[in-house]
């Protein structure tokens, strides 16, 4: 089932699965049973993060996982309160140590924290641990243009992925022209608007004719749109329902409906230029 997932192709020519499994709010007990079953029904990205508190579980499954290591794609994300050049390198080599890996497959600065004006200087140490070995593929998070701008231009190097949040009643357009245009990969959290998107009754209407869920409808409105998408779940029983996406395809009317669904006061979460809280 695994290899029927379609890929995106990176920036700098790495592979990452197009559909992940996001581990927010999943609590470290839970993950190795939850992260396992994920991996049973056939996911091979796991997005975590430092934040989560949830890394060593994370670790756990993917260790007692009948799939090799070289078919699981990690992701974790360096927490606001270690960033800085030195912080941020010593915060990888102790994610790698409880995800019990020897390299990992994305590292992301989870937010820019604008007020603590350290997001550039974390970004060089993020280059230097891509250029020496022990992470494949470098990203951010919740990074608008002028975040990417300037790091873009302080160091040459464009991130991989921004991970930032996206749904059908917020669609970033306009964010997205600009990460087509500088060749970032886009990751969608949140791809079912915290939960707010599942009862709507267009999203319901388009599933029924497909005979899917709502959750099974986002999710392939993001998948056929080329973006890569996170749902989560800590619920057992609905790991595999968000990964039965691959049987069936929207129609042009049926995203044409969804994409009409963008609304101005879509967003779920504090905009980035306002997030400085430090964890």
């Amino acid at each position: 089932m695994a290899l029927e997932q379609p890929r995106i192709r990176l920036n700098d020519g790495n592979d990452i699965p197009q559909l992940g499994f996001g581990v927010w709010r999943l609590p470290e007990r839970d993950a190795p049973a939850i992260v396992g079953e994920a991996l049973r029904v056939g996911y091979r990205h796991i997005d975590t993060a430092q934040g989560y508190d949830n890394e060593a579980g994370v670790g756990e499954a993917v260790k007692r996982a009948e799939v090799p290591r070289a078919e699981i794609f990690v992701t974790s994300k360096l927490r606001t309160r270690d960033q800085g050049y030195d912080n941020a390198r010593r915060s990888f080599e102790a994610s790698l140590e409880r995800l019990g890996l020897e390299v990992m497959d994305l590292f992301l600065i989870h937010w820019p924290v604008p007020a603590q004006d350290k997001y550039a200087e974390t970004w060089k140490a993020f280059v230097d641990l891509q250029k020496e070995g022990p992470v494949r593929s470098i990203g951010v998070s919740n990074f608008l243009p002028e975040h990417l701008e300037r790091i873009i231009g302080e160091t040459g190097v464009t991130p991989a992925v921004n991970q930032i949040e996206l749904h059908p009643y917020y669609q970033q357009r306009d964010v997205r022209d600009y990460h087509a245009q500088k060749g970032i990969a886009i990751e969608s959290y949140s791809p079912l608007g915290s939960g707010a998107v599942i009862g709507d009754e267009t999203i319901a209407e388009i599933g029924r004719k497909h005979g899917k869920s709502a959750g099974q409808t986002i999710i392939r409105w993001h998948l056929q749109q080329g973006l890569i998408v996170l749902p989560k779940t800590a619920t057992q029983s609905r790991v595999g329902e968000n990964f039965e996406v691959f049987d069936f395809e929207l129609d042009a009317d049926d995203m044409a409906r969804i994409d009409a669904l963008d609304r101005p006061d879509g967003k779920t979460l504090t905009p980035p230029e306002r997030m400085n809280n430090v964890f």
